[in-house]
């Protein structure tokens, strides 16, 4: 066996009264991808700021080659040879591609030389696949989600490391995206770097990695070949427990075109939401559909597809050209987001970090401040109100917190999640419309949302769920509408709500579907 390329030795680091990581050790062998999972809150990100220099170890050791090291700072890290791919974006939004992923190497540079980083951040573009979609002069603000997520990999590969994090590298990149990550990191097992790489999507651990830590609750619970551990062994080790019943079942399974019995239920039932004619230019055209009570409505489509866009404007969250948005049977036309809030329309963002919550804030003050009215008296927040709201809901929503009071940025990133979603559901809504609801979310927490939403349903709560993994599409909703290019291309539900049928649609035009004999009523 190699020697280790990286190994932590008895890491130890607490928050408050939180001990996010006990006394965990781990090796990583160069030209090897070592793989780290565990629940939301096991201490995997904990751990991968330890080892990038964002955080300082209580206790503990990190050797980088065989030689022991003190990683103070990014800077630090990035100087020993560590490079760092961070789940939540972190770009600057107001400066070139090309300054984003060169700022280390130009920061108190004195004259820098512009056309050099541009061009070699065109060829790196061009490593990535990426050089037809992404200008090196372009600003970061005016990228997708997705486009960004590429830049931080691009940026984390820009200097020479023999060690590379990545920390949910694929939550928002696309198909074919991270098919070219895949490539780029077997390219780099031939070099000999190691790899440490955190994906709560277990088919990505089975495809990359060669050995896996299982982490739960801070502490050290395995180390195994990917090879000699399977999938059902592996989400058993990181719960603690046997995981079943992932997802809930389906109320409109037997109203949704199976048997003539079954006459009630969702199948039949009165939109809550209905949309007719939806259209900006350039972005989405002609859209129109409507969500039943007690369904949960999918919207399946590859990125870019104008699912989010559609979702925007439904909300007022930005404009649309035509078309009109019925809310139990009354038409409504929010100019801005509290308008749809205040008529029961809310919106989770598939971006929590930049547009879902203040993290410098508290828990308590982000669950309550979508509707300060509800913990305010004579127009005064009333601490004890806003702690009991947010306290009902952390409970519900099992949060894993010291108190409601300590800061949403001290979470992990799928208790945060949690805390967006406490904030939309803190105002009562009657509709719910939420966008990639569990992207770097752990297996036993995507569970407990993919219960909550058929729990909404029953209640009556209108839900709209966009995602892009395809197997929660299918195992949640009852009716899945598919886009391509800006439009509803069809609306799949019962039997036809599978893989073969959704990925021909979001991928085909209607001349090839016809080619193909596939195809379905909107």
């Amino acid at each position: 066996m190699a020697n280790p390329i990286l190994e932590v030795r008895g890491i130890r680091k607490r928050f408050f009264a939180t001990q996010a990581l006990d006394g965990v050790s781990i090796c990583v062998e160069p030209g090897t991808v070592h793989a780290v999972v565990g629940e939301n809150g096991a201490g995997k990100s904990t751990l991968m700021n330890v080892i990038g220099g964002v955080y300082q170890t209580d206790e503990g050791e990190i050797y980088l080659e065989g030689e022991k090291v003190s990683v103070r700072s990014p800077n630090d890290a990035l100087q020993l040879g560590i490079g760092f791919v961070h789940q939540e974006i972190a770009l600057c939004q107001h400066i070139s591609v090309a300054e984003n992923i060169f700022m280390p190497a130009i920061r108190g540079a004195g004259l820098v030389d512009f056309k050099g980083i541009f061009a070699k951040t065109a060829k790196l573009l061009a490593d990535f696949e990426a050089h037809s979609r992404i200008d090196p002069h372009q600003k970061v603000r005016d990228l997708s989600i997705s486009q960004q997520q590429v830049i931080e990999i691009v940026k984390a590969l820009s200097v020479n490391c023999k060690v590379i994090i990545f920390d949910e590298p694929t939550a928002a990149l696309t198909e074919s995206e991270t098919e070219v990550l895949f490539r780029i990191i077997g390219t780099l097992k031939k070099k000999g770097i190691g790899i440490l790489y955190i994906s709560h999507r277990l088919a990505e651990i089975y495809r990359v990695a060669d050995m896996v830590t299982i982490l739960r609750d801070g502490r050290l619970i395995e180390t195994r070949a990917v090879a000699d551990i399977t999938q059902v062994e592996l989400v058993n080790r990181m719960v603690g427990r046997d995981l079943k019943d992932i997802y809930p079942a389906k109320a409109v399974a037997s109203a949704m075109g199976c048997g003539a019995a079954a006459t009630a239920g969702p199948a039949t039932a009165e939109p809550i939401l209905e949309v007719s004619g939806l259209t900006r230019k350039g972005e989405f055209e002609d859209v129109s559909f409507s969500l039943r009570r007690g369904e949960i409505l999918g919207f399946a489509g590859l990125v870019g597809s104008g699912r989010t866009e559609v979702a925007r404007a439904i909300c007022g969250l930005s404009r649309k050209d035509s078309g009109r948005v019925s809310l139990l049977g009354e038409e409504i036309e929010p100019r801005e987001y509290r308008d749809a809030i205040a008529k029961g329309l809310v919106y989770l963002t598939e971006n929590r970090a930049l547009e879902g919550l203040f993290l410098d804030l508290s828990i308590a003050k982000n669950i309550s401040v979508m509707d300060l009215s509800r913990v305010a008296s004579v127009g005064l927040i009333q601490a004890k109100a806003e702690s009991g709201l947010a306290e009902k809901y952390s409970s519900e929503m099992q949060i894993k917190l010291a108190s409601v009071g300590q800061k949403a940025n001290s979470l992990s990133g799928g208790n945060q999640q949690k805390v967006l979603i406490s904030k939309l559901l803190s105002v009562a809504p009657k509709v719910v419309i939420m966008d990639e609801p569990t992207r770097g979310i752990d297996i036993g927490s995507k569970a407990q949302i993919y219960h909550l939403l058929r729990k909404l349903a029953s209640e009556g709560i209108g839900v709209i769920m966009i995602s892009s993994e395809l197997p929660e599409v299918i195992g949640v909703c009852d009716r899945v509408a598919v886009m391509y290019e800006g439009r509803i291309c069809g609306i799949l539900e019962g039997a036809d709500v599978n893989e073969r049928s959704i990925i021909q649609m979001a991928c085909l035009s209607s001349e090839e579907r016809e080619t193909e004999g596939t195809g379905a009523a909107v």
